[in-house]
C-alpha cells in the first residue's frame, strides 16, 4: 500500500487522501488533549495539563477553516476555558452517550462521515467512530481503540498527539506543509 512521508513518519496514502475533504475534527479530552491523569488538591480543586504545541495545532487548524469540536464524558471549567481560548466552536461536556452527541453534531453541521475525523484513547470514544471515516487513536490508547482506528498516531495523549494530527491534516490540505508530502 502506498504511503506519504510526514515529519512524524509515514501514513497510508488512503488515510492522507481522506484528510483533504476533512471539515470537522472531533476530539476526546482526557487522554487525548491531556495525558489522562487528573490532579486533585486537598480543597477539591482539579488540575489538568495541556500541551502548548497541541494548542498551536488546533489554532492553526481552525484558522485553515477546519472546524474542531470536543466531546467528553466529564465536565470541567478547565476544559471549557482551554477550548474557548483555542477557539473551539463545539464544546460538548458531561456526555454519557458519545454516539448520540456525535450524530447530533454531524447532523447539525450537515456533515457526512467522509468529512469527519474522530480521535480518542479509550473505549467510550469508540462510539464516535461510526460517524467518522477517519478514526484516529493516540499512541497510548486502549488496545480496543487502536484496533478500531484506521490511524494510530506516533505521539501519546497529552504529549503532542493533537499537534501531530493537526500538522498532518494541514499537510494533506496543502497548508503549512514543510515536508513536501513525498509519495512512496
Amino acid at each position: 500500500m502506498p504511503h506519504i512521508v510526514t515529519h512524524y513518519g509515514m501514513i497510508e496514502e488512503k488515510t492522507f487522501e481522506r484528510l483533504k475533504a476533512l471539515k470537522l475534527l472531533v476530539c476526546d479530552v482526557d487522554g487525548v488533549f491531556s495525558d489522562g491523569r487528573i490532579y486533585l488538591g486537598n480543597e477539591g480543586e482539579e488540575l489538568k495539563a495541556f500541551h502548548t504545541r497541541d494548542g498551536f495545532g488546533i489554532k492553526a487548524l481552525i484558522n485553515s477553516g477546519t472546524m474542531v469540536a470536543v466531546i467528553t464524558g466529564r465536565s470541567s471549567k478547565i476544559v471549557e476555558n482551554r477550548m474557548q481560548h483555542l477557539g473551539v466552536e463545539h464544546i460538548i461536556q458531561g456526555v454519557d452517550d458519545k454516539a448520540k452527541a456525535m450524530q447530533s453534531l454531524c447532523e447539525k453541521r450537515g456533515l457526512a462521515p467522509r468529512e469527519v475525523a474522530a480521535i480518542g484513547d479509550d473505549v467510550p470514544d469508540l462510539a464516535m467512530y461510526p460517524f467518522a471515516d477517519t478514526k484516529v487513536a493516540v499512541k497510548d490508547a486502549h488496545p480496543r481503540v487502536t484496533g478500531a482506528a484506521n490511524w494510530v498516531l506516533t505521539k501519546p495523549g497529552g504529549f503532542g498527539a493533537i499537534r501531530e494530527l493537526c500538522d498532518i491534516i494541514l499537510q494533506a490540505k496543502g497548508l503549512g506543509d514543510e515536508t513536501g508530502g513525498v509519495s512512496l
